[in-house]
C-alpha cells in the first residue's frame, strides 16, 4: 500500500503540496491528474525520494521496487535491446556471475534462479516491448546515440516497462509516442500486474487503463473510484453540493451578521448576540470549486475562401537532394475540411504538413493554392522556442507590427492573456500557457487553414476539451496530427493515412483504424485508398463509404457541440445572477447554427446510406 500522509512540499517559498493525503491500494491503477502547474510531477519526485517533503510522510512497502523514468535519456553505444535487457538487474547480475563461476553447486543455483525469473525468454519479451513502441528489428540493433531525444525517451520507457517494478510511476508516457505506440502502451498497461500511478491527460487512457483517479488541486489530493468519465461525473456532483452548501452557509452568515448588528447594543439580547458572533468567528468558509477563467482558446474566423483551397497533383516531396519521402500525392483540401493525418512517426506526416504549409516545395508534380491563402502552422518547436524575458505582449507587438494596441490586446485575450497576464515573462509561463501563446501568435492573421502538429502535448485534460470546442467553432479548415484519439474523433471528419511513401484517403472510421492497428479486424471499406479529386475514387462503393464515414464523424462532433451549448444555456438560465441577455442570445444563436449543421450532416448520412444500399443491391 502506498500512503501519502499530510505531505507538504514547498518550492521557492510556495506550497505546491499542502497537508496532502491519500492511500493507494496495492495493485490499483491510478491516474494522477490536475491542471498544468498543480504539482503532479513534484508529487512523483516526492514518491521516489528525489524531493524530501517539508512535512508529512510517504510510506510504501519496505521491499517494493519503484520504477520511474529518469529525466536524462539513455545514451552511448549500447543498442535499444541491450538497454532494455540491462534494466532487469537481477538477470544481468546472474548472467555475469555465470561467466566466471567455477562452483558447480552455485552454477546450478544460478541456472535455477534464471529459470524462475524466465530469464531465457527475456530477449523475446524485450523485442516485443520495443516493437510495440515503434522500433523495428533494424532499429533495435542501432546505437542509442543514433536516435533523437524523443526516440531515446521511448527506449527509457521500454526499459522501465521491462523491469516490471512493484510500483510503476509514469509521467506523461505518451508525450513522445505516436497513436500506434500509444495504443500499444494502453493495452500493455491494462494487463500490468502491479501498482500503477500514471500522470496523463489522455482521456482514453484514463478511461480504459486506470481504476482510480487521484485529483491534485490547490495542494490537496482527492481519490475517486473509476476512470476519468466517472471522475468528471463525481466532480460535477461534488461541485453542485459545494455550491449548495456555500449558498446555505452564506445565507446563514447573513442572518447571524444581521442579528449581531441589531442586538449587540441591547442589554437584554447582548448575550445572544455575543454567542452568535462567536459562532460566526468559528464558521469555516466553504470555497466553491472554481474553474480557471484564463483557460481560453478562440480562433479568429478567416475571410471566406472558395473550395478547393489546396489541390495536390502527382506531387513528391523530400529534403534537399535526398530521395523524396512521399510520392504520388493526389488529393484536395476543401475550405471547411477537418482532416487528421494518421500513420506512425517517421512515415512523413510532418513532411506532408510542411508541404501544405509551403515550408517545402514539391520535387515533382504540383501543389496549387490561391495567393491570398493564409496558413497557421503549429509545432512543438515553436512552444519550446518561446523563452527569455519577453512577455506575450512584446511578442505579439512584434508579430502584429503596425496594428493598434486594441487589436493586439484582443488577440492575446482570445487565448487567456488579458490584463497583467499579457505582461508576464515568457520563461515563467507553464508549458500549457506557452502552447496557448504559440497558438495566439500563429493565428494573428486569421488564417484560412490551421495545421496543428501535436498541439496537446503540454495541455491538461480541461485545456484539451477547450481546444476541441474552439476547433469545432472555427470556420476555417483544420489539418491535425495528434496521438490524442479523443481529439481526433471529435474534430476530424476526413482521415488521411501517411504510409508506404505516400498519403491516401482512409475510408474507415477512427474506430476501424484502431481495430486495424491492434489486429482485431480489417477497416471497413478496405482501409486506405488512392484518391485524386473528389469523385475520382477507385470505386463508387468506396466513395459512398467515405462520405458515410465523414457524415458519421460530423454527426458525432455536432451532437457533442449541441449538447455542450444546451448545458451552457441551462447554466446561464439558472445562474444566481440571472441569465445575461447578450451572452444568452449568443449561445442560442450558436446552438441554432450547430443544430442546423447537425441536420445537414444527418441528411448527408442518409444520402450516403441510400447510395450504399443501392450499390449492394445491384
Amino acid at each position: 500500500m502506498l500512503t501519502i500522509d499530510g505531505v507538504t512540499v514547498r518550492l521557492g517559498g510556495r506550497a505546491i503540496l499542502e497537508r496532502a493525503s491519500a492511500t493507494v491500494p496495492v495493485g490499483a491503477r491510478v491516474g494522477l491528474i490536475g491542471r498544468n502547474g498543480a504539482g503532479k510531477s513534484t508529487l512523483m519526485k516526492a514518491l521516489i525520494g528525489e524531493i524530501e517533503p517539508d512535512d508529512g510522510e510517504i510510506s510504501k512497502p519496505s521491499r517494493a521496487k519503484i520504477g520511474y523514468i529518469a529525466q536524462e535519456a539513455p545514451s552511448g553505444s549500447m543498442t535499444p535491446e541491450e538497454v532494455v535487457l540491462a534494466s532487469a538487474t537481477e538477470r544481468a547480475a546472474l548472467l555475469a556471475e555465470l561467466e566466471t563461476c567455477t562452483d558447480m553447486d552455485r552454477m546450478g543455483d544460478v541456472h535455477e534462479r534464471l529459470l524462475a525469473i524466465d530469464a531465457y525468454s527475456a530477449p523475446a519479451r524485450a523485442a516485443k516491448i520495443l516493437n510495440g513502441l515503434g522500433f523495428d528489428d533494424e532499429m533495435q540493433q542501432r546505437p542509442v546515440d543514433s536516435f533523437s531525444g524523443g526516440w531515446k525517451m521511448r527506449i527509457a520507457l521500454g526499459a522501465l516497462l521491462f523491469s516490471e517494478p512493484d510500483i510503476l510511476l509514469l509521467d506523461e508516457p505518451s508525450n513522445h509516442l505516436d497513436l500506434e505506440a500509444t495504443l500499444w502502451l494502453e493495452n500493455f498497461l491494462k494487463s500490468y500486474p502491479a501498482t500503477l500511478v500514471v500522470i496523463s491527460h489522455e482521456r482514453d487512457l484514463l478511461n480504459k487503463v486506470v481504476d482510480h483517479i487521484l485529483h491534485l488541486q490547490g495542494g490537496q489530493l482527492t481519490l475517486y473510484p473509476g476512470g476519468y468519465d466517472a471522475f468528471e461525473k463525481q466532480r460535477a456532483e461534488r461541485a453542485a453540493q459545494l455550491a449548495a452548501a456555500k449558498a446555505s452557509q452564506d445565507a446563514q452568515r447573513a442572518r447571524l451578521q444581521d442579528y449581531v448588528a441589531r442586538n449587540s447594543a441591547r442589554a437584554s439580547t447582548a448575550k445572544q448576540a455575543q454567542s452568535r458572533a462567536k459562532m460566526l468567528a468559528k464558521m469555516q468558509p466553504i470555497a466553491a470549486m472554481m474553474e480557471d477563467p484564463t483557460l481560453s482558446f478562440d480562433f479568429p474566423d478567416p475571410a471566406e475562401m472558395k473550395s478547393p483551397m489546396i489541390t495536390v497533383e502527382q506531387a513528391a516531396v523530400g529534403y534537399g537532394e535526398a530521395p523524396p519521402i512521399l510520392k504520388r500525392l493526389n488529393f484536395r483540401i476543401e475550405a471547411d475540411d477537418r482532416i487528421a493525418l494518421l500513420g506512425r512517426n517517421g512515415n512523413g506526416k510532418t513532411t506532408l504538413a510542411r508541404l501544405l504549409a509551403s515550408q517545402l516545395t514539391p520535387a515533382e508534380g504540383a501543389i496549387n493554392a490561391p495567393g491570398k491563402l493564409k496558413v497557421g502552422y503549429f509545432t512543438q518547436y515553436q512552444v519550446e522556442e518561446l523563452a527569455g524575458e519577453d512577455t506575450p505582449l512584446d511578442l505579439m507587438n512584434r508579430a502584429m507590427e503596425g496594428a493598434s494596441q486594441g487589436a493586439i490586446r484582443a488577440q492575446l485575450g482570445r487565448f487567456g492573456f488579458s490584463g497583467p497576464r499579457a505582461q508576464q515573462r515568457v520563461d515563467k509561463l507553464s508549458g500549457g500557457e506557452r502552447a496557448r501563446l504559440a497558438l495566439a501568435l500563429i493565428t494573428r492573421d486569421a488564417p484560412h487553414l490551421l495545421i496543428l502538429d501535436e498541439p496537446t502535448n503540454h495541455l491538461d485534460v480541461d485545456a484539451r476539451e477547450a481546444l476541441i470546442q474552439a476547433l469545432n467553432s472555427y470556420s476555417g479548415a483544420v489539418i491535425l496530427i495528434s496521438h490524442d484519439r479523443h481529439m481526433v474523433e471529435l474534430t476530424a471528419d476526413r482521415l488521411i493515412l501517411v504510409d508506404n511513401g505516400t498519403a491516401r484517403e482512409y475510408a474507415g472510421s477512427m474506430e476501424d483504424y484502431i481495430d486495424f492497428i491492434l489486429g482485431r479486424n480489417q477497416p471497413k471499406g478496405g482501409g486506405a485508398k488512392g484518391k485524386g479529386a473528389r469523385g475520382n475514387a477507385g470505386s463508387d462503393m468506396r466513395s459512398a463509404q467515405s462520405d458515410l464515414t465523414k457524415a458519421e464523424s460530423a454527426i458525432a462532433r455536432l451532437s457533442a457541440e449541441v449538447e455542450r451549448l444546451d448545458q451552457q444555456i441551462l447554466a446561464q438560465s439558472t445562474a444566481p445572477s440571472g441569465p445575461q441577455g447578450s451572452a444568452m442570445q449568443r449561445l442560442v444563436a450558436q446552438r441554432a447554427e450547430a443544430a442546423d449543421a447537425l441536420a445537414k450532416a444527418e441528411e448527408a448520412w442518409l444520402a450516403a446510406s441510400t447510395v450504399l444500399e443501392a450499390i449492394e443491391a445491384a
